[in-house]
C-alpha cells in the first residue's frame, strides 16, 4: 500500500542555492527586496510588501486601510478561518454571504444583495477569496465595489499566478491582493511567507511602516536598528525572515512550472473519474490553477474519506464553512441552514492529494482507489 500525503513541497537545488547566499552574510544580496521585486513583476502591480505569513498579511492589509472597531467587511462563508479572524481581531465584524455551489466561491448575487440594502458606513470593504486556484467573475466584483464605494481585498493566498482574461490576477482592479508562496495550511509547511501586492503607493508604504512595530528609523548595511529610533503608530512583528524570503524566491521562479504540472495531475483526475457513481466534480474554467483538487461525493463524504485514508490516501476540506465553526456560529447564533449552498457543498466536498510532486503513478494510484470504494459505496 503507498502512502501519499495530502501537501508535500517540491524542494530541489535551487531553494539551497538561494539560502546559501544568506547564510554567507552578503550584505549586498537583500532577499526581502529581491522578492518584493520579483512578485511585483511576476504579477505587474507597482508594489509588493512580504510578510511572515499570509495571516499576517491579511491582518496588516486591514491596519493599512485603518480598519475600526464596529467596521464591517463581507466575505465568502466558504474563506478560510484567517479571513474573518484578522477582522475580529480590531473587534470588527466579518459579514458572511453564500456560496455558488458551481465553483464554491462566493455568490455574487447575494453579496450584491447584501451591499444594496446595507444601511450603514460601517461597512468598509470586502475580502474576496478564490477557493482551490480559481477566480470568481472579477469583473463584476469590481463593478459591485466601485459602484458601493467599497475596499476590495482578493484573498488570492491559493491562487499565486492564476490570470483573469489573461491577465495575471495582483495587476486589476483590487485594492489589494494577498498571495501566499505556499498553499497548504500543513504546520510542517517549510515556508509560510505572505505577500501583498497593490497599486496604490500610500497602502504600500503604510504596509511597510506597520510591518515592523512602526518604527522610523535607519538601518546599517547588516539590517541593525540604529541606537535612536520613533515609534509612529501601533503596529506589528510581520517582516519576513532573509530566510523565508530566499526560499519563497526560489519557489516563485517555479510558479509557472508548478502550475504546469497541477494542470497535467487535474487532466488525469478528470479524465480518470468522470462518470464514476457516487462522485462528481465540480465545473472548472480554462484559467483554473489547481491549487487544490476538489471531489464531491454524493452521499457519507466522511466515510468515504475514511475509507481512502485505510488505503494510505490523505484528503482535506477545503473549506468547512465558518457558520459551523464553534466561534462564529455562537458568537452569533447563526443556525446551520442559513448558508444553504455551502451547507449542501460542504456535505459533499472532498480535497484530494493535489501538488506538483505527484507522480503519474501516485496519481493513478489514487484514481484506483477512489474508484475501487465508490464502486462498493451504498
Amino acid at each position: 500500500m503507498q502512502e501519499i500525503p495530502f501537501y508535500q513541497p517540491s524542494i530541489a537545488d535551487e531553494e539551497l542555492e538561494q539560502i546559501k547566499i544568506v547564510l554567507e552574510q552578503d550584505k549586498d544580496n537583500n532577499k526581502v527586496l529581491e522578492l518584493e521585486e520579483n512578485v511585483a513583476n511576476f504579477v505587474g502591480a507597482k508594489y509588493a510588501v512580504a510578510t511572515c505569513n499570509a495571516t499576517s498579511a491579511i491582518h496588516l492589509a486591514l491596519s493599512a486601510i485603518k480598519l475600526k472597531r464596529g467596521d464591517k467587511i463581507l466575505m465568502s462563508v466558504n474563506s478560510f478561518v484567517n479571513v474573518p479572524e484578522v477582522v475580529r481581531h480590531f473587534d470588527a465584524e466579518p459579514i458572511f454571504i453564500d456560496i455558488n455551489t458551481d465553483d464554491m466561491n462566493i455568490d455574487i448575487n447575494k453579496f450584491e444583495k447584501a451591499l444594496s440594502e446595507n444601511k450603514t458606513k460601517k461597512l468598509r470593504g470586502a475580502i474576496i477569496t478564490f477557493v482551490a486556484g480559481q477566480t470568481p467573475d472579477l469583473n463584476r466584483i469590481y463593478e459591485i465595489a466601485q459602484k458601493y464605494g467599497i475596499i476590495l481585498i482578493e484573498d488570492a493566498t491559493c491562487a499565486l499566478g492564476v490570470t483573469y482574461n489573461d491577465e495575471t490576477v495582483g495587476s486589476l482592479r483590487a485594492d489589494m491582493t494577498i498571495f501566499s508562496t505556499n498553499p497548504s495550511n500543513s504546520k510542517y509547511s517549510v515556508s509560510r511567507s505572505g505577500i501583498i501586492v497593490t497599486n496604490d503607493e500610500e497602502i504600500a508604504e503604510r504596509a511597510k511602516l506597520l510591518r515592523t512595530h512602526a518604527i522610523t528609523t535607519t538601518y546599517d548595511d547588516f539590517g541593525n536598528l540604529d541606537y535612536i529610533y520613533d515609534v509612529v503608530d501601533i503596529g506589528h512583528k510581520y517582516d519576513i525572515s532573509e530566510l523565508d524570503a530566499a526560499f519563497s524566491l526560489a519557489q516563485l521562479k517555479k510558479t509557472n512550472k508548478f502550475i504546469k504540472r497541477r494542470k497535467e495531475i487535474a487532466k488525469i483526475y478528470k479524465e480518470r473519474l468522470s462518470d464514476i457513481k457516487h462522485v462528481t466534480i465540480p465545473k472548472h474554467k480554462e484559467e483554473h490553477i489547481f491549487t487544490h483538487f476538489i471531489i464531491k461525493i454524493s452521499r457519507n463524504r466522511d466515510a468515504f474519506a475514511r475509507a481512502l485514508k485505510e488505503r494510505g490516501i490523505s484528503t482535506g476540506l477545503n473549506y468547512i464553512p465558518l457558520h459551523l465553526l464553534s466561534y462564529y456560529k455562537n458568537k452569533y447564533s447563526i443556525k446551520i441552514t442559513e448558508f444553504s449552498s455551502a451547507l449542501t457543498s460542504y456535505q459533499q466536498i472532498l480535497s484530494i492529494p493535489m501538488y506538483p510532486g505527484l507522480t503519474d503513478e501516485e496519481v493513478n494510484y489514487i484514481c484506483d482507489q477512489i474508484i475501487d470504494v465508490a464502486s462498493e459505496w451504498i
